[in-house]
């Protein structure tokens, strides 16, 4: 019974499988970069910088059809534009740098529908803004995989500035020129994890796998280490127990996924360890008068 309903959809069926390790491997990648949005106080931005890449990806589409390269390629160089304009808009005048990233992303999200709807039916679109994870192929899971691979590399590379400048982003200017270099790169590392989970998610669910572990990770964790490691964990749970609901009850499976996650973040915040409801409601002995 047990064997039927949580390992035998990945034994009989290959999309099943191909669907399961990239969401894994999109969790490995994604997860971590969005603990350090989250600590970084940014976590909207990757939200926005979602949106962003869609025209990008619709230019993509309208240039080669539903073409991995393509819209891979387009979807990087709107996030990079989106991402440039809107620290200049911030740096050049006198409007915050949230602000001009709303500014930039929802023009951006408007464009890209547009551009869709100039060739493409309402299957297609609905293929971009939601994605396929059940129809991965060879290119996409490669992708994906690489993604991970490399975020984690570059992650080990810049991880103890990376923590500084969320610890004291000041103190790091001083004892340090790292501090704009990391910046740009991090911002890099969100741009690409987006596009990548963009072809298994979308453009509009691509950032659930990156902040819905993050926020519930910490509720468990105060170290840096420990959150990057539980929001892993969270993110590929959320894949495999998402795709079970999906083959189960029919339901879309990106958003079957994204559910899941946002259910285990609830659980985090009503019986996590630190800072959790119910920790706030029933205080430690030692607390106690």
């Amino acid at each position: 019974m047990l064997h039927d309903l949580l390992i035998a959809p990945f034994q009989d069926f290959e999309f099943m499988r191909r669907a399961l390790v990239g969401t894994l491997a999109l969790a490995l990648g994604a997860a971590p970069v969005g603990v350090f949005l989250m600590l970084r106080r940014m976590s909207l931005t990757g939200d926005a910088m979602s949106h962003a890449i869609l025209p990008g990806a619709a230019v993509g589409f309208l240039v080669a059809g539903l073409d991995l390269f393509a819209m891979t390629l387009g979807g990087l160089i709107a996030g990079v534009v989106v991402a440039v304009l809107a620290g200049l808009v911030a740096r050049g005048t006198e409007l915050k740098e949230d602000a001009a990233l709303a500014a930039f992303y929802l023009v951006s999200l408007a464009l890209g529908v547009v551009i869709v709807s100039l060739r493409g039916s309402n299957v297609d679109l609905f293929h971009i803004l939601f994605g396929s994870v059940l129809a991965l192929d060879d290119a996409a899971m490669l992708l994906l995989a690489s993604v991970a691979s490399l975020s984690l590399v570059t992650l080990a590379v810049i991880w103890r500035p990376l923590v500084m400048e969320c610890v004291d982003p000041n103190f790091l200017r001083s004892v340090s020129g790292a501090g704009g270099p990391v910046h740009l790169v991090f911002l890099a590392l969100v741009v690409m994890n987006l596009v990548g989970a963009f072809h298994a998610l979308g453009t509009l669910l691509a950032v659930g796998l990156m902040m819905l572990p993050a926020a519930a990770a910490r509720f468990w964790a105060r170290d840096i280490t420990a959150l990057a490691a539980i929001a892993i964990l969270v993110g590929m749970v959320s894949g495999y127990a998402g795709l079970l609901v999906s083959y189960n009850t029919e339901l879309p499976s990106g958003p079957s996924i994204i559910l899941v996650a946002g259910g285990i973040c609830l659980v985090s915040i009503l019986v996590g360890p630190v800072g959790g409801i119910l920790r706030r409601l029933i205080p430690a002995r030692h607390l106690e008068a």
